[in-house]
Parts: C-alpha cells; sequence; structure tokens
C-alpha cells in the first residue's frame, strides 16, 4: 500500500528537521519546502495527499500559497501552522481555503492525528472542495446556513446562542475529529478568555437540547471521556449552485 504524499513548508529549518522524521517514521513521505515559492512549486507537480504550510514564509505566505492553489482548483487538504499570539491568522487561513490549523507550538502527535482525520475526510469525498468554502452545510437532515447563521433540523428552524452556533460550526467542519475543550474554547471563544471549561460543556448542553441528541446514544456530537467531543454525522456541502 502505498504511503500518504506529504508536503512540509516552514522556513525554520530546525522544525522540518525535527518533524519530518517523525511524519516519515508514522508512515508519511514527505517532502519539505523552507519557502512559499518552493511550496507551491512543489505542489503544482506533485500528487499530493497534504499539505502543511506554515503561515510566515519567505517569497510568499503560507496564506498565498494556498488561496493560488485554490484560484488553481487544486483542493488538496491544507493544515495551516500559526503563531499562538496571532488570532487574525487564523481566521484568514480559514478564509483562504485550509482546511484546518495548529498554533505554534503543538504537540507533533496532535498535527498526526488532523493528518489522519484529513486524509479519511479526502478518502470519503476525493477532490471536493473544503467544507471551510461552503456557505451551507448539511448533516443528514440538520442544515446550517454560514452565511445568514440560521439552523435547521427536519425543516424547522432551531434558535441557538451565539456561540452554541459557533461551536456548531466548528465542530461539523471538523467532523469525525476528538477536539478538546481548550481547542473548543481557542477556536470558538479565542481571546475572549479567561473562560472555564465548563462553557463549553454547557453550550454542547445546549446543542444537544435543540438537536434532541441523546449523551448515550448521540447521533450528532459525541462524548469521548478524557479528551473532548466528536462530530459524528457525515456533513457535506449543501450550497445553493451544487458546489
Amino acid at each position: 500500500m502505498q504511503k500518504p504524499h506529504l508536503l512540509l513548508a516552514d522556513d525554520e529549518q530546525a522544525i522540518t528537521n525535527y518533524l519530518a522524521p517523525m511524519l516519515e517514521r508514522s508512515g508519511f513521505q514527505v517532502v519539505v519546502a523552507h519557502n512559499g515559492q518552493t511550496a507551491l512549486d512543489l505542489a503544482g507537480k506533485m500528487n499530493l495527499d497534504i499539505i502543511i504550510l506554515d503561515v510566515i514564509m519567505p517569497l510568499m505566505d503560507g496564506r498565498e500559497v494556498c488561496r493560488r492553489l485554490r484560484a488553481a482548483g487544486n483542493w488538496t487538504p491544507v493544515i495551516m501552522l500559526t503563531q499562538v499570539s496571532t488570532t487574525t491568522d487564523k481566521v484568514l487561513s480559514l478564509e483562504e481555503g485550509a482546511d484546518d490549523y495548529l498554533c505554534k507550538p503543538f504537540d507533533p502527535q496532535e498535527l498526526i492525528a488532523r493528518i489522519r482525520a484529513l486524509l479519511r475526510r479526502r478518502a470519503e469525498a476525493p477532490q471536493q472542495r473544503p467544507l471551510r468554502m461552503s456557505e451551507r452545510l448539511r448533516s443528514g437532515e440538520l442544515l446550517l446556513d454560514r452565511r445568514t447563521r440560521r439552523v435547521e433540523l427536519k425543516g424547522t428552524s432551531i434558535d441557538l446562542t451565539p456561540k452554541a452556533l459557533a461551536l456548531l460550526e466548528y465542530l461539523m467542519l471538523h467532523q469525525d475529529q476528538v477536539l478538546t475543550r481548550e481547542q473548543l474554547m481557542d477556536a470558538v471563544w479565542g481571546w475572549e478568555q479567561p473562560v472555564a471549561t465548563r462553557a463549553v460543556d454547557m453550550r454542547i448542553a445546549e446543542l444537544r437540547r435543540a438537536l434532541g441528541d441523546e449523551v448515550d446514544q448521540p447521533a450528532f456530537i459525541e462524548t469521548v471521556i478524557g479528551l473532548g467531543y466528536r462530530y459524528l454525522a457525515p456533513v457535506e456541502s449543501y450550497d445553493f449552485d451544487g458546489s
């Protein structure tokens, strides 16, 4: 069986020298780039399964690389590496078409878990544009309109608090991925911290009540004991243009 082929682009050689061998030991083929232009050139020439881009690189930053790939119709999953202190990097990375992001410093095992989650999703829907590029998401009879911030279940509108809606959106965009409370706090609450992790549990409880989801037999949101939460149901784009 052929190993998944990854592009790792980061201008810090200490990072690539550490990560590349670890990724290879985890069963991936890895090619390394140390600037954005080289990363873009390699992505255009090679048949890659995952692209990992640092945001800040010489010649071309990671967001520009991602933007150009998407403009060229290249929907290879992209994980962006951002700086912890730069919240704007996260938002812009996702707007440019990245599938996921990790904040530096990060646990390499977390990166490997994100890679495998994206590979599973790509196997189910090859060469489709990322869900993050879609205005409307569908999960069975659940519809989420990201533009109007409306949610419907079985054709009936559901009223959610803004944080619960943002939490649902993030979970759906990371379907089948175990997300810790800390990750959810960072993504949804951001720099409104300090916020107790109990706030995540309260919004999860709100979502479950609204969706009629059972804790013991969940259809949408699963509690992963000792870790966090996972969105179980398949999610697809439901944009009216059919994309």
